[in-house]
């Protein structure tokens, strides 16, 4: 039997599910607070306790997830009777040997673009998947295994990818790369680890530095790319384009996709179907189903303004996300709503995060989710360093929904990769009365 400590986590808890659904046993803890992975386990029958020693005996596996640091009560009473551990990537790492596995990396997107890759692909011939929104799924039978890949502390060379998919490079975990070719580096080293073919976005200039001796597609909005967009036509509803392969054309695609990012997104995803011959047809129309990934510019209608939850929280996510709402909702005001997540990246991207906020009509910024990170080390590191920087900024803490409910007509785009859904949740019931 497996027993994941720390199983509510969004890849532990689709790990969790994925070996259950291929036949393992399996069981976990964690702590008391409700975390939206625990839909999956309940349905999947998995059972969850919180950490207690007496969790761990004689004859499990652990499952240990990357937070899971030395002093938790069942880790050490797992060293103590000399069990199998096993770390989360390394687990992953394992499965990824078993099937053919799209391992989809990048800086930004790859949470969207893994849930694309799952539902178009599973429905067309079947796949298994690991999405890092909390969502697993696996039947035996399946050759391809579709795999969030994360770059943060080289995770993801732990993986063996069939196709590694990279959609982007750029500077983040500051906590950990020590600069822009730490980061390249990485990535260099994971697409080398490719069996059968690199597929890569070549629009972003940072793919191109590095250094390949794998086979290689680059997908993007430029000409010079293998696979392209063309024709390409932005309204309210969606994207309409269409995609030209080597000077062909591949297919024409009406998608209900926003901004470039997202079509950069559904880009990577066309070429990993191209690749396996699959009709641009039977493509376009499970695409056309897809309904996005959770806490992925997830919206709810509240009155006559719209909530959008999204876990954006690096400076070029967050303008993605803002330029996906102006194209969407060109008529409406926009108002940020951001948690800043962790000191370093605080620090690192102030600046940055300043310039995109000062962009719409308001921002609120929370004060910082600290992570794996103590303020103790970072004492003139607060929410102050953005806000004092915004034309129109303020301060909101988890219980003043009421700031935000005088707005009218309004987009309120929440934005964490954190858990603010009480702020949200309270702000759609005042809208909702109005």
């Amino acid at each position: 039997m497996y027993h994941f400590i720390g199983i509510k986590g969004a890849g532990m808890s689709a790990l969790a599910v994925i070996l259950k659904q291929l036949g393992y046993e399996v069981k976990g803890s964690d702590v008391p607070k409700h975390f939206f992975t625990e839909e999956g386990l309940i349905k999947n029958n998995i059972k969850m306790t919180s950490y207690d020693e007496k969790n761990i005996y004689e004859g499990l596996t652990i499952i240990k997830g990357s937070s899971i640091t030395e002093d938790n009560v069942e880790l050490k009473k797992a060293r103590l009777l000399n069990l199998e551990i096993i770390g989360y990537e390394e687990m992953l790492g394992k499965l990824t040997r078993e099937y053919k596995t799209i391992c989809i990396a990048g800086c930004h997107g790859k949470t969207t673009t893994t849930a694309m890759t799952a539902h178009v692909l599973n429905n067309i011939k079947g796949i298994n998947y690991l999405i890092g929104d909390g969502t697993g799924s696996a039947h035996k039978n399946n050759d391809f295994f579709a795999l969030e890949s994360c770059e943060y502390r080289r995770h993801f060379l732990a993986y063996l990818p069939y196709y590694a998919v990279i959609l982007n490079i750029d500077l983040d975990h500051v906590d950990y790369y020590k600069d822009i070719d730490d980061v390249i580096s990485a990535y260099e080293e994971f697409a080398n680890s490719a069996t059968k073919l690199v597929i890569a976005c070549g629009d972003d200039l940072n793919v191109h530095k590095m250094r390949l001796h794998k086979d290689i597609i680059y997908f993007g909005l430029s000409q010079d790319n293998d696979v392209y967009a063309d024709n390409i036509e932005y309204t309210k509803s969606g994207t309409k384009f269409d995609v030209i392969v080597n000077g062909k054309k591949y297919g024409h695609f009406d998608l209900p996709i926003y901004a470039k990012h997202q079509l950069l997104d559904a880009l990577a995803v066309i070429t990993i179907c191209y690749v396996q011959n699959i009709d641009s047809n039977e493509v376009q129309k499970y695409f056309k189903t897809f309904t996005g990934a959770k806490r992925r510019f997830s919206e709810t209608i509240a009155g006559n303004s719209i909530i959008i939850d999204d876990y954006a929280h690096h400076p070029n996510e967050v303008k993605s996300t803002i330029d996906a709402i102006r194209q969407k909702y060109p008529n409406k005001q926009i108002i940020a709503i951001f948690q800043p997540h962790t000191f370093t990246r605080t620090k690192e991207f102030a600046i940055d995060l300043s310039k995109v906020f000062n962009t719409v009509d308001a921002t609120y910024i929370m004060d910082i989710h600290p992570a794996r990170e103590s303020q103790i080390d970072y004492p003139d590191v607060t929410k102050n360093i953005i806000l004092d920087k915004l034309v129109n900024g303020y301060p909101i803490n988890i219980d003043e929904a009421n700031k935000l409910a005088t707005y009218d007509n309004a987009v309120f785009i929440f934005m964490s990769p954190n858990d603010i859904s009480k702020l949200e949740n309270d702000l759609i019931k005042l809208k909702s009365n109005f």
